[in-house]
């Protein structure tokens, strides 16, 4: 699982910055690891240069294999809340999501009786005069 990190002008994307968010994606996102190719996380400051409550974003994107991308946003007071924030929105989207894809794929595939018997009867019937 491929982590990217982008930040706009207003958020200095530093290294302590760049392993919080490994360390946060890693230990929340890692049961879902092998279904993710790559997550995007966008910061940005709301307010520019201007103080404000719950101004830090997190945008968190998760691509996953063979399936469409999923995002949350959230907010915080702090880059490191948004980011926490993210994480675990993004957790529960795709308990969510993944889940429910699972379960369908567990479901048995009910088939009327008596339904496959045509088939049954010209696989038999096909077998016989290869003979």
């Amino acid at each position: 699982m491929k982590i990217q990190l982008n930040t706009d002008r207003n958020i200095q994307g530093d290294e302590s910055v760049a392993a919080h968010v490994d360390k946060v994606v890693n230990n929340v996102l890692s049961r879902f690891a092998s279904q993710i190719t790559r997550i995007e996380v966008h910061l940005s400051d709301l307010n520019a240069d201007k103080s404000g409550q719950n101004d830090k974003r997190c945008l968190m994107e998760a691509r996953l294999a063979s399936r469409d991308p999923v995002a949350v946003t959230a907010e915080a007071a702090s880059v490191q809340e948004s980011i926490n924030g993210a994480a675990q929105k993004l957790k529960s989207k795709l308990e969510s999501s993944l889940g429910k894809l699972a379960a369908d794929e567990r479901k048995p595939h009910h088939v009327a009786p008596g339904a496959d018997a045509p088939v049954l009867d010209q696989a038999i019937k096909d077998i016989a005069d290869a003979s």
